[in-house]
């Protein structure tokens, strides 16, 4: 009798603890740190999605491959609809983990509620603004075909104003001159300040910096037409030329 009212209790917990789960990694997490409202709603979705199918696979006498398989067969329509960057592909596995443990965990008891929280929590310490504050990620395209990789390396940091952590040659084309390289580089704190000065600058005064501003137009002054010797240009001539 307590064992029954025990694994009541755990099919109960479980999926509510799933639940706060995902609210804290979608809402709490990605969405104020990232600020894309498709994936967050993607996230939301398809968690409660896998846990109604976890749910209905564990009250059910299936074996763990089939489970295991539809389970592929999601990732694989879900990646497929469109290009992830790595950080996002985290997050989406991240939410299918803690669905298929709120559904299929019952068993472990605690343990479940331990490792959801664990994932929750490596993703908030890996995705932490702190850790990629300085790091930048970029695919450039140089318009010179650079063969040799130290002059590259150079190439690509002076480009980006810092220092080159990782740098990958995916094209060198000799006919258009152009070569394709992904880097990895660390910004540095003086070009980070530059930037951040830059455009404070630009935003401070708009309309100091524009043509049409009050203050440009009235310095404008209007020319006087050209004299031919003594005679003067008729006002009329002057408008047609």
């Amino acid at each position: 009798m307590d064992g029954t009212v025990r694994t009541m209790s755990s099919s109960i917990l479980l999926p509510l603890a799933d639940v706060v789960a995902i609210l804290v990694l979608a809402l709490a997490l990605y969405w104020p740190r990232h600020r894309r409202l498709d994936l967050t709603m993607a996230y939301l979705a398809i968690n409660v999605g896998v846990l109604g199918v976890s749910i209905a696979l564990s009250s059910t006498s299936v074996n763990a491959g089939l489970g295991l398989g539809l389970f592929g067969v999601l990732a694989i329509i879900r990646l497929r609809s469109c290009e992830l960057d790595q950080h996002e592909v985290a997050y989406y596995f991240s939410s299918l983990a803690l669905a298929v443990i709120g559904g299929l965990g019952a068993s472990m008891g605690w343990g479940a509620i331990v490792l959801m929280g664990a994932i929750v929590a490596v993703l908030a310490v890996v995705d932490a603004p702190v850790f990629a504050r300085r790091y930048r990620s970029q695919s450039i395209l140089i318009d010179r075909a650079i063969a040799d990789e130290a002059a590259l390396r150079a190439r690509v940091e002076q480009i980006c104003g810092g220092r080159v952590v990782s740098l990958t040659t995916r094209n060198i084309d000799l006919v258009d001159d152009t070569t394709l390289v992904d880097a990895h580089y660390v910004v540095s704190s003086r070009r980070r300040a530059d930037r951040m000065t830059s455009s404070f600058d630009r935003g401070a005064s708009p309309i100091a910096e524009s043509p049409w501003s009050p203050a440009s137009v009235s310095s404008v002054q209007p020319q006087a037409a050209p004299s031919h010797g003594s005679s003067e240009v008729p006002q009329g001539a002057n408008r047609l030329a």
